[in-house]
């Protein structure tokens, strides 16, 4: 309603002018004959008609285009959230590059060495990196300057793993990830179309064979991952 008003403003603003030269035209100009004026105050009319019908059609056309979903990052209509999904112990086998068919990428986000993410991400089952790493990173500032979640990609292979604060605050976010020592996401920010967690184990990995964590359920019962920081410090591809 408010957009409608300002353009309906707008399209009186943009009439106006014309009308009102119009009318000066036709008080300053006496010596013209009835025929002159007249003919001079429609083409003005005309023209501000046409431009009040332009502007109320871009008006209507606006206020009829459903709204699209914004995203402060680069990946977009992304299906973030749902129930837990499970895999077999298969995503996990040797491949080209220990569990991956790649090796993490050269230009990794948020500062993270890149022989640990590889070493993690690749070649490692069980083991994680120290506790409270990535406060030694630039994620923190990262996710507090983001204009809204924050997408979490494979250090591998760049597809989309985990969004990032969505159902709570970035203070909350931050808060659990520090209190547990790890980024800790819940079902809800997870993309699970790229994610799986074993169900013997708990461990939680990429459909690529990226190793990223485990899930370690809160006292409540619900899914809390724990990932390391190194295996989602990826870019985007």
């Amino acid at each position: 309603m408010v957009n409608l008003f300002t353009r309906t403003l707008l399209v009186l603003l943009t009439c106006a002018p014309l009308l009102s030269n119009a009318w000066s035209f036709s008080s300053s100009n006496p010596q013209q004959n009835n025929t002159s004026r007249r003919n001079f105050f429609i083409n003005q009319w005309t023209t501000a008609t046409a431009a009040a019908a332009a502007t109320t059609m871009i008006s209507l056309g606006s206020l009829a285009k459903p709204a699209t979903a914004s995203s402060s990052s680069s990946s977009t209509d992304l299906a973030v959230g749902g129930n837990i999904r499970f895999g077999d112990e298969d995503i996990m086998s040797l491949k080209a590059h220990g569990t991956s068919m790649v090796p993490v990428q050269d230009n990794l986000r948020y500062g993270v060495s890149n022989k640990l993410a590889d070493k993690i991400c690749n070649y490692n089952r069980h083991f994680a990196e120290y506790s409270g790493y990535f406060r030694e990173t630039t994620l923190e500032e990262t996710v507090r300057k983001a204009n809204g979640p924050v997408t979490f990609y494979d250090s591998n292979t760049g597809k989309p793993l985990f969004v990032a604060p969505i159902g709570r605050s970035v203070d909350e976010f931050l808060e659990e990830s520090r209190y547990h020592g790890w980024p800790s996401f819940r079902d809800q920010e997870v993309v699970w179309e790229n994610v799986r967690v074993l169900r013997s184990s708990g461990e939680t990995v990429s459909v690529d064979g990226t190793h990223l964590g485990h899930n370690i359920p809160s006292k409540d019962k619900r899914n809390r991952y724990c990932i390391n920081l190194v295996s989602v410090a990826g870019n985007p591809v």
